[in-house]
């Protein structure tokens, strides 16, 4: 599927695009037209998406950038994950009952860490892109300012977070109307956006985290409770992170280290399943391995995982293949694991509210990008003269030890709240290569990101298509709470009644999840792309690769 032919030239440069919106699409590929690069056009889709998807992403939240240099042969992960402010304590939402103030970490300006966007836009234009950042933020300034129609997954976020909006008088404002969700069609301009993404155009880090968008940011979050401070925001910078990589049956995988949780996981998944062959058992001993391999890694997260540059992460324990042996050596192939035998997050041993991205170029620059707000809209929370709406990442800490967040997520003190820290993440922007195939894959999906990727991991391994990688049929197991869950219609009945027998406990969730983006080149250099149907994304592909 080719999307805007009228953006193209007669001659488009080779390219594949694949993102969860089609003005994205469209913007990312107008910058290719224009003599960019991937990263030209990551910086373009990345702000294009803070316009057209406030309920994703924005300037007023963070994520990872997965690079791929062609003309170094190597690969970078740009961490742009939010940090606590300095004055954040490890107790600040625990009310006088000793309980969690769940009002106040998923709404509201102390809910909002400080945001990385900005910084990583600003890092990869002047570090990587052939463009000035300027021409890479014009699509998004212009949608910005003249607006966007509302869509139904528009409509349906926003009638979640209503009550958040509502909170907000400038939120509300600019993302409702008359305090209502708008109507398919209604346009949504955001001048104030707009004059922000032009600062950050002019000034670049400056433009954002100092100056008069800062002021107004921090004068907003302090006067409705918030902890930020000037100070807070001149400090954030961009990490520069050696990725994750693993092997799996000849398959190469690249994916986020930490704080992301999603490379280390993903590892220990793939090490647990090479010492089985899934390709000679049914579907049902199939689906449990994987579980079960699942199960182990997310209880390893909930204990071990954070931010590194605060806490000892034993990665290379966690990572070795005779680690994972004993982790297999665990699992019987007739039985489920309870959950509740293994030792809690905190013992000693003895989100539809994200995005994703996937680009590559015609010299074989790749970029795999996951973008957050951490729930749908964020904190619903935007200070007065900056169409900044900010996330609410401080629920991604551990806010309680043993008291899940927002997605149901058990973790340890590893991720406990310390001024300055990044919290632990789901998100796992990856690359998979096998046999001159290569996959550029991620999605958004909150606690079940790892595990979507997982198995789009698998079936490229297994050879399949853009499409199948994001269009099979999902289920997940994160540890805790213990059970199965599966998309309507994920498992057939027998296959159910198989699992059950074994002693998983199986939960159909009330909507399919994730919104996968895959761009996929083949042996021959030809560039394909899929946008996960569950969305409204787009795809753009033209001829393929030039190999030197």
């Amino acid at each position: 599927m080719l999307i805007g032919p009228a953006l193209l030239r007669a001659d488009p440069v080779p390219h594949g695009i694949a993102t969860p919106h089609p003005l994205a699409t469209a913007a990312g590929v107008a910058i290719l037209a224009d003599g960019g690069n991937a990263f030209d056009a990551a910086v373009a889709v990345s702000a294009v998406l803070a316009v057209v998807e406030p309920y994703g992403s924005g300037l007023g939240g963070g994520g990872f950038w997965l690079l791929h240099d062609a003309s170094e042969g190597r690969d970078i992960l740009i961490d742009g994950r939010e940090r606590a402010p300095a004055a954040a304590t490890a107790q600040m939402f625990i009310g006088p009952d000793g309980e969690v103030d769940r009002d106040r970490v998923s709404a509201g300006p102390l809910a909002a860490a400080i945001p990385g966007t900005p910084a990583a836009l600003d890092h990869i234009a002047h570090r990587y892109g052939e463009l000035t950042m300027a021409r890479a933020l014009e699509p998004a300034i212009r949608l910005a300012r003249d607006g966007f129609p509302v869509d139904e997954r528009y409509r349906s976020l926003a009638g979640f977070r209503l009550a958040a909006l509502r909170a907000n008088p400038e939120a509300a404002a600019i993302l409702l109307r008359d305090g209502e969700v708008p109507e398919v069609g209604t346009r949504i301009r955001q001048p104030a956006l707009a004059a922000t993404l032009e600062r950050l155009a002019r000034s670049g880090h400056d433009g954002f985290y100092d100056g008069e968008v800062a002021r107004r940011l921090v004068a907003g979050v302090r006067a409705a409770g918030g902890l930020w401070t000037r100070e807070d925001l001149r400090a954030y910078e961009i990490v520069g992170r050696e990725p994750i990589t693993a092997s799996y049956r000849g398959m190469r995988l690249v994916s986020a280290p930490p704080p992301s949780s999603g490379g280390i996981a993903l590892t220990q998944i793939l090490q647990i399943l090479e010492l089985y062959q899934l390709s000679d058992v049914d579907e049902a001993e199939r689906v449990h391995l994987i579980v079960e391999a699942m199960r182990r890694a997310y209880h390893d997260r909930a204990r071990f995982l954070g931010d590194a540059d605060f806490v000892a992460i034993p990665i290379d324990r966690l990572l070795a293949a005779d680690y994972a042996a004993g982790l297999a050596a665990s699992i019987r192939r007739d039985r489920a694991t309870p959950s509740e035998l293994f030792p809690g997050p905190d013992r000693p041993s003895g989100g539809q509210d994200t995005t994703h991205f996937s680009i590559i170029d015609r010299h074989g620059h790749r970029v795999a990008a996951t973008l957050s707000l951490n729930y749908p809209f964020g904190a619903g929370f935007m200070p007065e003269g900056t169409g900044v709406l900010l996330n609410n990442h401080m629920d991604d800490f551990t806010v309680a030890p043993g008291q899940p967040n927002a997605y149901g997520l058990i973790q340890s003190s590893a991720n406990r709240i310390e001024p300055g820290k990044r919290m632990l993440s789901s998100m796992s922007p990856t690359f998979v290569e096998q046999d001159g195939r290569i996959a550029v894959i991620g999605t958004p999906g909150g606690s079940r990101i790892i595990s979507t990727v997982l198995l789009a991991a698998l079936a490229f391994e297994a050879g399949g298509s853009a499409t199948d990688l994001v269009a099979a049929p999902r289920f997940h197991h994160q540890f805790l709470p213990d059970r199965l869950e599966y998309e309507p219609d994920g498992l057939s009945e027998a296959l159910r009644e198989a699992l059950v027998a074994r002693g998983h406990q199986l939960r159909v969730a009330d909507r399919p999840w994730g919104n996968s983006q895959a761009v996929v080149i083949e042996p021959d250099g030809v560039f394909t792309a899929a946008a996960d149907p569950r969305g409204i994304g787009t795809i753009s592909v033209a001829g393929q690769l030039e190999r030197p």
